[in-house]
């Protein structure tokens, strides 16, 4: 099978791509080069998503059976898609995310059948597009869409609400006793999920006929409070916690940036209901536990001085929501 992933070299899909290596799929990656991220037998195409004619001329004279769009944002990304794609592929992709669910939620348990609706984030209202525009390019023209929404996802990152992504400012936090903060109480339940366990759901999808048409969410089934989740990453530096409960609305009203991805998506309990992912690919099962996921985070940040690096404007805005609040 010939897959291309525009995009592949994110957390997620770095190591999605190992794992479809691994099975043997046929990977290609288009991207433009930027990140130095290397998957050896990954073949590559080089061009700008954005720059609608060298991106024809790399697809001039390649096919492939599945397509999947990584880094699809807004409506105007699937028209593009669209465009390039009609009547090429077997099976288009689309990545979207389960933070598109309702939002707050009526129901804790999460299926596909939950609505799409999230009043309090862009990024969300933009991934319901995007998937409206698909879905009626399914319904009209036949195109081979399928949707899937991963949630807080991980691999050589902390899943984290605050402290950072793709840094390793939280960690630098706990080990110098610097105090951390976790949204409201700490008690609301929330899942992350693995990188390699996603991939497992995400692959036996690909070339799944009966696919065609339909939307997944691919979780794990561990459910986790937001304090045991900071607890863990301490435990696992070997430091105890020292954890700031403050107000959801009041971090978003001193840190305005964080407050669209709280309320529209951390803020809530949600557990998922996986399935039907387990439906249509009937191996699939969720098996690296948080306090595993975590040891192997950090031995990827341990295994290169250079990854360990300290957002200073992390710091500081945690550091302005902590006086803010002390203040008050």
């Amino acid at each position: 099978m010939k897959v291309l992933f525009i995009g592949g070299t994110g957390f997620i899909s770095t190591a999605v791509s190992r794992l479809a290596l691994e099975r043997g799929i046929d990977l290609t990656h288009l991207n433009r080069g930027k990140r130095q991220v290397e998957v050896p037998g990954v073949r590559s195409l080089v061009a700008d998503i954005h720059q609608p004619d060298s991106l024809r001329a790399a697809l001039r004279d390649v096919e492939f059976d599945v397509v999947v769009d990584w880094i699809a944002y807004r409506p105007e990304d699937i028209e593009r898609d669209l465009a390039l794609f009609r009547g090429r592929v077997k099976q288009f992709v689309f990545i979207s995310s389960a933070s598109a669910y309702q939002k707050p939620p009526t129901h804790p348990i999460i299926t596909e059948s939950t609505p799409l609706y999230n009043p309090h984030w862009e990024y969300s209202r933009n991934k319901i597009a995007c998937e409206d525009r698909l879905m009626r390019a399914y319904r009209e023209e036949d195109f081979p869409v399928t949707i899937v929404r991963p949630s807080l996802t991980y691999d050589p990152n902390f899943p984290i609400a605050i402290g950072g992504w793709g840094c390793y400012t939280l960690a630098d936090r706990l080990l110098k006793g610097q105090p951390i903060i976790v949204h409201g109480d700490g008690a609301s339940l929330w899942t992350v999920t693995h990188a390699e366990d996603f991939g497992r759901g995400f692959l036996g999808l690909l070339g799944h006929r009966q696919a065609i048409g339909h939307a997944f969410h691919i979780t794990s089934d561990e459910v986790l409070t937001w304090n045991q989740i900071y607890e863990t990453i301490a435990e696992a530096l070997g430091v105890d916690a020292h954890i700031v409960h403050i107000p959801t609305d009041f971090i978003a009203q001193v840190a305005p940036s964080l407050g669209p991805g709280l309320i529209g998506d951390k803020t809530w309990s949600v557990i998922f209901d996986n399935r039907k992912i387990k439906t249509f690919v009937p191996d699939y099962q969720a098996v690296i536990p948080f306090h595993e996921g975590v040891q192997r985070t950090l031995a990827w940040f341990d295994a290169d001085e250079k990854r360990r690096w300290v957002n200073a404007d992390v710091n500081q805005e945690m550091d302005q929501i902590l006086a803010a609040y002390a203040a008050r």
